[in-house]
C-alpha cells in the first residue's frame, strides 16, 4: 500500500517538475531572421536570375517577398523603427521592379532592379544605424549543390 501511494505521489509531482523546466520557445532576433529568411533568398533570386531561370526567380521572388512580410510582422518594432513602414519605403519599388522583369524574361531589367534592391537594402541598413551591415550582388553560389540553370522540359 505503501509503495502505490508513493508511485501516486511521483506520478502528481514528476509531471509538475518537469513543466516547470521548459525552456521558453525560441524567437530569433531581426537579425537572425535577416540571415536565416532573407539573405539566402536574396543570393537565391540573384543566381536565378544570372542563369535566367524566370520560373525559379519568380519562386524566390515570391519567397522574398514573404520573408520580409513575416519579419515585419514578428518584429514590428526594433529600437525605434517600424519595420514594416521601413521595408516599405526602401525595398516595395524594387521589389515591384523585379517581379516585372521576370514576368518579361527581361535579363537587363533584372539585372538592375536587382541592384536597386541591393541598395535598397543597404540604404535600409544605414537608415537603421547598421551601415557596417552591407549586402551586394552575388558574384558566386554559397550553394555547390544546387543548379540554378532553367531545366529543359
Amino acid at each position: 500500500m505503501m509503495l502505490a501511494r508513493s508511485i501516486l505521489v511521483l506520478a502528481l509531482v514528476l509531471p509538475t517538475a518537469a513543466s516547470a523546466q521548459t525552456p521558453p520557445a525560441y524567437r530569433p532576433g531581426l537579425g537572425d531572421l535577416m540571415t536565416m529568411t532573407v539573405q539566402p533568398r536574396h543570393l537565391k533570386l540573384a543566381l536565378a536570375g544570372r542563369d535566367k531561370n524566370w520560373a525559379y526567380a519568380a519562386y524566390e521572388w515570391h519567397e522574398l517577398e514573404e520573408s520580409l512580410e513575416r519579419i515585419a510582422k514578428q518584429v514590428p518594432k526594433w529600437r525605434e523603427l517600424d519595420i514594416g513602414q521601413l521595408m516599405a519605403a526602401t525595398v516595395k519599388q524594387p521589389l515591384d521592379d523585379l517581379e516585372a522583369a521576370i514576368k518579361a524574361s527581361d535579363g537587363q531589367r533584372f539585372n538592375t532592379a536587382f541592384r536597386q534592391l541591393t541598395d535598397a537594402c543597404n540604404a535600409c541598413h544605414k537608415s537603421a544605424n547598421l551601415a557596417m551591415i552591407v549586402i551586394k550582388v552575388p558574384d558566386e553560389s554559397a550553394f555547390p549543390n544546387q543548379d540554378f540553370r532553367a531545366t529543359k522540359p
